[in-house]
């Protein structure tokens, strides 16, 4: 055999095993529409339970962590709970976070139950954000026209890039404010106090990657393969970090946790950061009276209104809360943009030309359900 013909031979052997290779492969980005609705089995709860309580389970968390959990007394009558296993502690050790995202839940259950024509009997339940039950919530049926259309809840989504500069027309921050103007400021990416954001977010995004606890909990959320993310149905997988083709293939791949801690990552996340912070109309600011359990959980409902007005107006919001989790950053944020009620929420935000469908995973009714 000539050495042309060996060399013709083993490369036809490599690429047909690489081919093999590929097509045994995790090709694919794992997406919500590819977990089909039949896997749950919640079948102690009646059908518009089930519909209700899943719409909810789409409110947006921290590292996707979903921080809930319901405890049914009765046929809609419900105990909504603060899973301590699903906290933050390293990037958000007094549960705020975890009691915003809470209310964004309360809020798209309040939506959810509003579409099938129910209405929400309120009970405060939580005294402090580590509280294990936080609130009580009894619906009751209406004769009533449903008022709200919950397809604004399926379509939600976060968005990461391709945002416009083009500042948000006033049309459009008078529609996402609303009533909402006393605790919502929009800063256009021209403002002082834009870039200030622009600027800290990147020194606190630089500060919580050199801090090995806050990267191990970042690490412990992240579902690089297909099949972590069907396993869990949780955290960030790479469709959610518009991590795309050939890159989102090897990171599929070839990623694990323990890759999360290494300096390249590390400093490969603070390069998007960058990138992100400097594309963008600017930040969406919410507020809110005080930090108490009553007026974060109202605060994450607050937000989670803003979220489903964006869609229809083609604007993307990104949260963005480092400024906020870290000490030396929130001290001054404060100040420096003339804000005197406390923030909790920092949203970058911008136009999209074209809108994508959401991705981010949730888990089935029946996997959040206590008796």
């Amino acid at each position: 055999m000539n050495r042309r013909k060996f060399i013709g031979i083993s490369g036809g052997a490599l690429l047909a095993g690489g081919t093999t290779s590929y097509w045994l492969s995790d090709r694919n980005n794992l997406s919500r529409e590819d977990i089909q609705a039949e896997d749950d089995h919640s079948s102690s709860l009646q059908a518009d339970e089930r519909e209700i309580l899943f719409l909810a389970s789409l409110a947006p968390s921290g590292h996707n962590t979903q921080p809930w959990f319901v405890r049914s007394l009765e046929p809609y009558h419900w105990i909504i709970g603060n899973d301590r296993s699903r906290w933050l502690p390293a990037v958000a050790p007094t549960q705020r976070e975890t009691m915003l995202s809470i209310g964004a839940f309360l809020q798209n259950l309040e939506y959810a139950a509003s579409s099938l024509g129910y209405i929400c009997n309120w009970n405060l339940l939580a005294t402090t954000s580590q509280a294990e039950q936080v609130m009580e919530v009894k619906l009751a049926k209406k004769a009533l026209t449903p008022t709200f259309d919950s397809t604004k809840i399926v379509k939600r989504r976060t968005v990461r890039s391709h945002f416009s500069s083009e500042s948000l027309r006033k049309e459009d921050v008078e529609h996402l404010l609303g009533l909402e103007e006393q605790w919502v400021y929009y800063l256009p990416s021209g403002s002082k106090e834009s870039q200030f954001i622009n600027d800290q977010t990147l020194e606190a995004n630089r500060l919580q990657s050199s801090r090995n606890a806050a990267q191990q909990e970042l690490a412990s959320w992240t579902r690089f393969a297909s099949r972590d993310a069907e396993k869990h149905r949780d955290g960030l997988t790479t469709a959610s970090m518009e991590i795309e083709g050939v890159s989102g293939w090897v990171v599929r791949n070839f990623y694990g946790k323990s890759d999360v801690m290494k300096p390249g990552f590390r400093q490969k996340n603070i390069d998007n950061i960058q990138k992100e912070v400097a594309g963008s109309a600017g930040w969406i600011v919410i507020t809110s009276r005080n930090d108490s359990v009553e007026e974060l959980l109202e605060t994450g409902k607050r937000m989670e209104r803003v979220f489903l007005k964006v869609r229809e107006k083609n604007i993307a919001i990104h949260p963005m809360t480092q400024i906020l989790e870290e000490t030396s950053t929130q001290k001054i944020v404060q100040q420096s943009v003339g804000i005197v009620e406390p923030i909790q929420f920092l949203l970058r935000t911008g136009y999209v030309n074209q809108y994508p469908p959401p991705v981010s995973l949730r888990r089935p009714v029946d996997w959040f359900m206590r008796k």
